[in-house]
């Protein structure tokens, strides 16, 4: 029976989580790390293996003496999330990181940092070389593709895993210990767009918003930062619901489909006699947006500037594409979902508003879908592709990935926790996480696997206020060595 709304049927994910998965393919960037790694590896005569997909497996032999002590996988990821403000110059393939140090914190100068994952590869490498460090036998797992859908975890070849024990270093809290994370997915929709002659005496003109935090779109969704893409769409619709006649030529709004959108760009034309209303609109919507996000995005702007006429600008949608796209927009839910029934104050549905592109004959909009419940995550999806098939859009859900369902009487867990206890005199939050960690796909790969997951303290990952905390640095690494010691 054929649907009322054509044939618009996505490929949908229900069970298999591999009938969706793509074949990862490591970036430059990623490339160079794992060069560097293996060469690391091989100047150290330690024994490496690859898989198909990029994944690293290092085998570091034991401390002389604990060659029986069951072999220990220390896990990170080699990719990082590339991003920078609209007014920096830097070429992430090519470019190095500009590091400052800020008191106790590292950061990076207008880019991300890439402590998310690098503190973690650069801890299991420091083990190894470390003289003072006790340890059985280690195999040091360096993951491609993380970021963009844990796509490298998903390829793994789980063959060249002999450990059964397990400790990621991707988390990203001091004093905290990991064991359950939430699932994700991607829905991307494609809306057609038909364009019209610009009407005679129409101007060109800019709407910016910028200066928003943005972020990771798991661990700080929780905080309601401002997304904007949402912004953006929400003073379009105010100026033409104000009576302006407002034909859109793009809209791009974020860049990362688990980062929460910090800038959006807009390009209209309005009447000549309408800049002043445009203007005036920008600066009412910029004081309602400071009434609802003044304290967690104080730097927020709102900017409406003229530009200079020309071919690009020449050919806006025409009003049912327009309005069918704002709508949209406007009606996908961005934020929170539901809180967690069975662990307090922990996430556990949301979805983020991502990313939006327009082309010539079309636009693209990315949504993230994160929950621990996979009922919730597949509902998420359902709603999505409800909301964008009433706009005219095609929908298809992308890098689809399992939970990982905590286990708190795991030997690794407890083992964990007591170091904790010993090194600091305090007992470490044990929490699940609202973000996507490689645990629940190594556990398909090796259901037998015992897991934990630590970190230092990092704030803003998945945007250019990235920072790393350096005494936690040094305590995390100290919880690393001492577990280690214990297991040896």
């Amino acid at each position: 029976m054929s649907s009322p709304l054509g044939e618009l049927e996505p490929r949908y994910l229900w069970q298999n989580f591999d009938a969706i998965r793509r074949i990862p393919r490591p970036s430059k960037h990623e490339e160079k790390i794992a060069e560097h790694a293996v060469s690391w590896a091989k100047g150290h005569g330690y024994e490496v293996a690859r898989d198909r997909v990029g994944n690293i497996v290092i085998k570091v032999p034991a401390t002389p003496g604990h060659e029986n002590a069951p072999i220990v996988i220390l896990q990170g990821h080699m990719d990082m999330v590339c991003e920078k403000n609209s007014d920096v110059v830097h070429d992430f393939m090519k470019d190095p990181i500009q590091v400052a140090v800020d008191g106790d914190w590292v950061k990076a100068v207008g880019t991300t940092l890439g402590a998310d994952n690098g503190v973690g590869v650069a801890a299991g490498m420091a083990i190894a070389e470390d003289p003072e460090a006790v340890h059985g036998p280690l195999e040091l797992l360096l993951t491609v593709d993380e970021e963009t859908g844990l796509t490298g975890a998903m390829q793994l070849d789980g063959t060249l895993l002999a450990g059964r024990t397990m400790i990621n270093l991707d988390t990203e809290e001091d004093g905290a210990v990991y064991i359950g994370c939430a699932g994700g997915a991607d829905s991307i929709a494609e809306f057609p767009l038909a364009r019209r002659k610009a009407l005679l005496g129409s101007v060109p003109v800019q709407l910016t918003i910028k200066g928003l935090r943005g972020g990771h779109s798991g661990v700080d969704i929780h905080e309601n930062r401002g997304n904007a893409i949402k912004l953006a769409v929400r003073t379009l619709l105010a100026a033409i619901g104000d009576g302006i006649e407002l034909d859109l030529v793009s809209l791009n709004g974020g860049s990362k489909h688990n980062a929460i959108p910090r800038e959006a760009f807009a390009i209209c034309r309005v009447a000549a006699e309408s800049l002043a209303g445009m203007e005036a609109i920008a600066k009412r919507c910029l004081a309602d947006f400071r009434q609802e996000f003044a304290a967690i995005d104080p730097d927020l702007e709102v900017n409406i500037s003229q530009l200079d006429d020309g071919e690009d600008y020449l050919h806006p949608l025409n009003s049912h594409a327009r309005d069918r796209l704002l709508y949209v927009l406007d009606g996908i839910p961005h934020g929170v979902l539901a809180m967690s029934r069975e662990v307090p104050g922990l996430v556990e549905t949301s979805n983020n508003l991502a990313v939006v592109q327009t082309e010539d004959n079309r636009a693209v909009v990315t949504t993230s879908h994160r929950s621990s419940v996979m009922a919730a995550l597949f509902r998420v999806q359902e709603q999505i592709r409800s909301i964008c098939v009433l706009g005219g859009a095609t929908v298809e859900v992308h890098d689809a990935y399992p939970g990982w369902k905590p286990n708190p009487s795991s030997p690794i867990v407890k083992r964990t926790v007591g170091v904790f206890e010993r090194l600091f005199g305090s007992t470490p939050g044990v929490k699940a996480i609202h973000a996507g960690l490689e645990c629940g796909l190594l556990l398909e790969k090796v259901p037998d696997m015992d897991v934990v997951s630590i970190g230092p303290e990092l704030r803003n990952p998945h945007s250019p206020d990235e920072k790393v905390q350096i005494s936690s640095v040094q305590r995390f690494y100290a919880v690393l060595k001492e577990v280690l010691a214990e297991l040896a």
